[in-house]
């Protein structure tokens, strides 16, 4: 039976609220064919005002307008020609986001590491490049909707499994 995928509500809160709620959450790609998912561990919300390090502070850009909404969607950045994976929150017009900066791998291990080109399970996604990376995401799921469960969303774990 599939887990519960977070749904618009989650995500149209305040992002500091979403980035404690995010935790323990599955993250979960199938991109490429292969589910991989892991439990987030870290986050940092960008808030849409005051402050200096959201990307959407001097207002909307080709570059950064899936931030700007709706909620629930994926707002992903180049970065050192890597890519980082933000959860957009609040409401559409507010650019505020929420960085998944690390997950514990779970499920499609071996294809993470496949894909990252290591063999250390810790070295796999404890950073916001390397989990994407891992889960195969780049900037062509920059505005993907997260709340449907096709090719990558967050979901709460199954209730009794310890390896969700």
């Amino acid at each position: 039976m599939p887990s519960t995928i977070l749904d618009y509500g989650f995500y149209s809160q305040h992002p500091t609220l979403v980035a404690r709620q995010l935790l323990g959450k599955l993250l979960v790609s199938t991109i490429g064919g292969h589910r991989s998912a892991g439990r987030i561990v870290e986050t940092e919300a960008y808030l849409s005002s005051g402050d200096a390090a959201c990307h959407g502070r001097r207002g909307r850009t080709p570059g950064n307008a899936a931030m700007f909404g709706p909620a629930g969607m994926a707002y992903v950045y180049p970065i050192h020609s890597k890519h980082c994976f933000n959860v957009v929150t609040e409401s559409a017009g507010q650019a505020s986001a929420v960085l998944v900066r690390a997950i514990e791998p779970l499920d499609g291990i071996e294809k993470m590491k496949q894909r990252r080109g290591v063999d250390s399970v810790t070295a796999l996604c404890s950073g916001p490049a390397r989990l994407c990376q891992s889960l195969c995401i780049d900037r062509r799921a920059n505005g993907w909707n997260l709340t449907l469960r096709r090719k990558l969303w967050i979901e709460f774990p199954s209730a009794g499994n310890e390896n969700e």
